[in-house]
């Protein structure tokens, strides 16, 4: 079976700024919350974890799956997406005509921002990893978890269920939330 997760809570998240690529950490909070899913994680006995790089995602996954024996492994296609200069901006969605705001509001329309991934991109990489890995992996009857961030894994639900641009938004995706997609 195929579960996701997003990683714990960040005081960027707190903030209400806009992450992407910027590795910012977890703060307490966002560690309580990978903490309380340890057992449900547990509960299910994952076989292999496969997260991004950034430190908020590596470090939920260690702390969910500490003492499970699960292996952890990262993979760059799982890096959240890049919202180029928007990264860092305080409620970026809220800015009448802002890129950031048809990428929320209006995914089917986003075009991409100054610098940032485009959806194309980032299906494309999320697709070549589902290809590649997950799909062989499940092909074994494994259970498998990827932790990893709201649009990143919004990307590969679409994918997975087969849902169109414009419902990317519709799984919510709430920070340390199991889901199981298969």
């Amino acid at each position: 079976m195929l579960y996701i997760m997003r990683h714990g809570k960040t005081d960027w998240n707190e903030l209400h700024k806009l992450q992407g690529r910027t590795d910012i950490p977890l703060n307490e909070k966002g560690r309580e919350m990978a903490e309380q899913v340890r057992e449900e994680c547990a509960e299910i006995g994952f076989d292999v974890c496969y997260t991004s790089p950034l430190i908020r995602a590596r470090e939920t996954a260690q702390i969910a799956l500490d003492g499970l024996g699960v292996p952890i492994i990262t993979d760059d296609r799982l890096v959240e997406m890049c919202f180029g200069k928007y990264e860092g901006s305080e409620n970026a969605a809220d800015i009448p005509g802002s890129p950031i705001k048809t990428f929320f509001e209006e995914p089917e329309k986003y075009k991409g921002a100054e610098g940032a991934e485009t959806f194309e991109e980032l299906f494309a990489r999320t697709g070549e990893f589902i290809e590649e890995v997950i799909k062989p992996e499940l092909s074994q009857n494994k259970n498998v978890l990827i932790v990893g961030h709201g649009a990143m894994n919004s990307s590969i639900i679409c994918q997975i269920k087969q849902k169109k641009l414009d419902k990317f938004w519709e799984a919510g995706i709430p920070n340390c939330k199991l889901i199981r997609l298969i």
